[in-house]
């Protein structure tokens, strides 16, 4: 009875590495498609880098930073791919394809482009990662482009239209790999 079991256990093991995936979940990892925004602040210094990859159900975004200031920051997709200083206000508004209102917190919301807060450190680091589930990246990549904001303060995740995140701290355009 033992051995019997112990066969019927390795077959069902090995049907189970010889199934294919459906033909809908074909092709379900990380594309090719990526598109980079380096992030500056108003007096040109560099202070990280946002990455974008298109993935199934979205774009990620994957945002890594240093030499900002301690605390939590809004970061969003905007839409418009400016980012002319001092205040980065070229680059428009929130991504919103959709129209809908700002923040993951508000019925009515997100953008596309809305973000979780950005923590950084002590040591004016930090990093994040999300995916932007209405966003395409043939929106993200459309002929006016995109850009990064990382803002001054924290986003409320809930007021409309930019969550009372404050003024622009730095900004980049995407551009594709």
């Amino acid at each position: 009875m033992k051995t019997h079991l112990a066969l019927l256990a390795a077959t069902g093991l090995m049907a189970a590495c010889t199934q294919t995936a459906p033909a809908d979940m074909a092709g379900t990892s990380q594309s090719d498609r990526v598109a980079t925004a380096n992030l500056r602040t108003a007096t040109n210094a560099s202070v990280g880098t946002a990455t974008a990859t298109e993935v199934p159900g979205g774009v990620r975004i994957a945002l890594t930073v240093n030499g900002v200031p301690q605390g939590p920051h809004g970061v969003h997709v905007h839409t418009t791919g400016r980012c002319d200083a001092p205040d980065f206000t070229t680059a428009g508004g929130h991504w919103n394809p959709t129209s809908m209102q700002h923040g993951s917190k508000n019925p009515a919301g997100p953008h596309a482009g809305d973000m979780p807060n950005l923590l950084v450190g002590t040591d004016g680091t930090g990093s994040i990662e999300f995916t932007l589930p209405s966003g395409t990246f043939e929106g993200l990549l459309d002929a006016d482009g995109s850009a990064f904001v990382v803002h001054a303060g924290a986003d409320d995740l809930m007021t409309d239209p930019s969550g009372n995140s404050g003024g622009r701290f730095a900004c980049g355009v995407f551009n594709a790999a």
